[in-house]
């Protein structure tokens, strides 16, 4: 049986390639919060997610949803049994909303912002596991690097947090990146908590063995 993680990565890149030659395909997904509020297309908050501005982009996004996201698919059958594929797509979908919330209110009367990505559900789901395994090495485009996730999550959270103040960083939504890994975390923090597992005292556990204290 095809895993969650593989039929959403599927999923976007079918959407994302035919995208790139079909503008119309673009306008009528993309995140443009003037028809959100305007036209009550809210359906906006997650048809972003499919679409992709170019190939690296997609490339970017869906092979660090797969890496991560297929462990933490496999956390979550371990933690919550037959709910942990419900609670996996619950996760994916909410944080995708949540992370463009802020965006939302900002941008609601600007007609010329557009975003698109799944940045903040990828964010989201790749959070989830640095507090799932936090030692776990991470990989960039498949070459290990060999520091720690829970590292590589606080810089990431800095430099999303620093350039979502400035304005900058070229045309990446940092406050989708900085509200989707917030929102994954809480989201798994909740979960845990319904179950009576307790994550964040692993999650802290593990970083002390690390730092050795």
């Amino acid at each position: 049986m095809i895993s969650i993680t593989l039929a959403i990565t599927i999923l976007t890149c079918i959407v994302s390639f035919t995208a790139f030659s079909n503008q119309k395909i673009i306008d009528d997904l993309i995140f443009h919060p003037p028809s959100v509020k305007n036209r009550n297309q809210w359906y906006r908050f997650l048809s972003c997610a499919l679409i992709h501005g170019d190939f690296i982009h997609l490339l970017f996004n869906m092979l660090t949803f797969y890496s991560l996201g297929s462990m933490v698919e496999n956390y979550f059958s371990q933690i919550f049994g037959s709910m942990g594929s419900v609670l996996y797509i619950v996760l994916y979908l909410v944080s995708q909303v949540v992370c463009l919330v802020p965006t939302y209110i900002k941008h609601k009367d600007d007609y010329a912002y557009r975003s698109l990505g799944a940045s903040g559900a990828v964010s989201a789901v790749v959070f989830a596991g640095i507090f799932l395994s936090p030692l776990t090495k991470l990989s960039f485009f498949l070459i290990p690097i060999g520091i720690p996730a829970f590292i590589v999550g606080i810089i990431f959270l800095a430099i999303s947090f620093y350039f979502s103040k400035k304005g900058g960083g070229g045309n990446f939504n940092h406050s989708a990146h900085l509200w989707g890994a917030i929102a994954g975390i809480v989201l798994l923090l909740v979960f845990c908590y319904a179950y009576r597992f307790d994550v964040a005292g692993n999650f802290i556990y593990q970083v002390r063995g690390f730092a050795g204290f």
